[in-house]
């Protein structure tokens, strides 16, 4: 098993690793919306947060070797539900050929009071 670092996405706010590799698999752990270049949170515009996200999750898949056209499965936390249809469109923008499998799951709470946490499975390419 190997860990993946890369500074084309968030450094880690705890103690964990931006994502692991196991055989030809790729785990993302949860991004939420910091921007890796300036360190800052972008939380003004719940649909650019999204986005951010998903930029995120990209480059760690791509720093363990895989790519958003290869992710099996995401999970999705919101704090607030109504926000569902703002996540399916930003989907439909990021994901060029197929959607993967996904669970949506409303929580109470996410770090740094963010809006949004995206963990993805991704396969090597």
């Amino acid at each position: 098993m190997n860990r993946v670092k890369t500074k084309n996405a968030p450094k880690a706010i705890g103690a964990y690793s931006q994502g692991s590799i196991f055989e030809n698999l790729v785990f993302t752990s949860g991004q939420i919306a910091i921007n890796p270049i300036s360190g800052n949170l972008v939380t003004d515009d719940f649909s650019k947060e999204v986005e951010q996200v998903l930029e995120n999750i990209n480059s760690v898949l791509e720093a363990g070797g895989s790519n958003r056209d290869n992710i099996i499965k995401l999970t999705v936390f919101l704090t607030d539900m109504s926000n569902f249809k703002f996540v399916n469109e930003a989907f439909e923008n990021f994901f060029i050929y197929d959607y993967p499998a996904r669970s949506v799951v409303e929580v109470s709470g996410l770090p740094l009071n963010v809006n949004i946490e995206i963990e993805a499975i991704g396969i090597k390419i």
